[in-house]
């Protein structure tokens, strides 16, 4: 009987805004035939990012790639290993010979360390591998001295959990995503000067083990094959990875509580596309959301708006046409902190008049 290969696994981190669905969209595309699977870390009920992905195309059918996108709804990866990501990694197991290599998107809170860690365990160890965790890094956020587009949102996350009061807990976390790095991508690096970006290099650099290699990108515009084949073997040497949140997780009884997030669905009608953003827009400020995902039915077009939203900057584009039996219905995701999902919903009714 012949013995099947390792898995090759892909580890995408990086903050809220930093390109990473936009660089799996990119490595989906080019996929050039490599059966895929798909691993992400929504919040939301909607799984938004999971309806993006299987937009693109990898070369199969509409219900085969719904097979293949695995969305885990808990927000924080490496809190969930035990209860969501061990069962979907034990099926891709099962399926490994129908599979070429599997990516997974972590959200913006999670630590990629733990996470890694978790190929340790025997059974998955034994059938997959870590190619490579690739960094996504916000070039201008990093120039800026901010680290993340909307830092005083990622830092009001952050500061949700009683384990991370830091004096600098948002550079803190940058570090960490960058320490546990195989592949760093400074992103957005056609928005910012030369000058900058060579700034923003050296201070990504001082905290890299000497190996890691760093690549600039614009969209998350990558070669498939500087991505994935790298053979790193991540979860040998993770434990030598030395993180600011090393003592978090590896105590058992840390009370790891991301419930203080809230994650709500609003169903609406149509409605007109200026009206909407202005709303959302206005609905952010007063009553800081986080983020927001979703498609909005527009009256008189025939293809649906994909909404995406961090902070106050907001992404959209139609991105397909509505199905001939599918109900032309507005659907959204908004997450922040102690959010009342009738009073949210009243005041876009309100503001849309519907």
């Amino acid at each position: 009987m012949k013995t099947l290969a390792k898995l090759p696994v892909t580890i995408v981190t990086g903050f809220l805004g930093s390109g990473k669905t936009t660089l799996l969209r990119h490595m989906l595309d080019n996929a050039q035939g490599r059966r895929i699977a798909v691993i992400v870390n929504e919040f939301g009920e909607l799984g938004i990012d999971g309806e993006i992905l299987k937009q693109c195309s990898i070369g199969c059918t509409e219900e085969e790639a719904n097979g293949r996108v695995y969305e885990l709804a808990n927000g924080c990866l490496c809190c969930t290993v035990q209860e969501e990501f061990f069962p979907v990694m034990r099926e891709l197991v099962a399926r490994r010979g129908d599979l070429d290599h599997i990516l997974i998107e972590t959200s913006g809170l999670a630590l990629p360390k733990p996470l890694v860690q978790a190929f340790q365990w025997p059974e998955i160890r034994s059938a997959c591998t870590v190619d490579a965790v690739i960094t996504v890094v916000d070039s201008p956020a990093v120039a800026a001295g901010t680290f993340a587009a909307f830092p005083g949102q990622v830092d009001a996350q952050r500061k949700l959990d009683p384990n991370l009061d830091h004096e600098s807990p948002l550079h803190e976390l940058f570090a960490d995503q960058l320490a546990s790095a195989d592949l760093v991508i400074l992103n957005k690096a056609d928005l910012i000067s030369p000058e900058d970006l060579a700034r923003v290099r050296l201070e990504v650099a001082e905290e890299l083990p000497p190996a890691v290699k760093v690549i600039e990108a614009s969209s998350g515009r990558v070669p498939l094959d500087v991505l994935i084949g790298l053979g790193a073997g991540s979860e040998e040497h993770i434990d030598s990875r030395h993180s600011h949140h090393d003592h978090h997780h590896g105590d058992r009884d840390d009370d790891h509580d991301h419930d203080a997030f809230d994650s709500i669905s609003i169903e609406l009608p149509q409605a007109d596309e200026s009206l909407l953003m202005d709303a959302l827009t206005q609905l952010v400020v007063k009553h800081g959301i986080l983020r927001v995902k979703g498609f909005a039915a527009i009256p008189n077009k025939p293809m649906r708006l994909l909404i995406q939203g961090v902070g106050t900057r907001f992404d959209k584009h139609f991105d397909r046409q509505w199905g001939a039996d599918e109900a032309r219905t507005t659907r959204l995701v908004l997450i922040g902190q102690e959010l009342d999902a009738a009073l949210l919903e009243a005041q876009l009714r309100a503001a849309l008049s519907v």
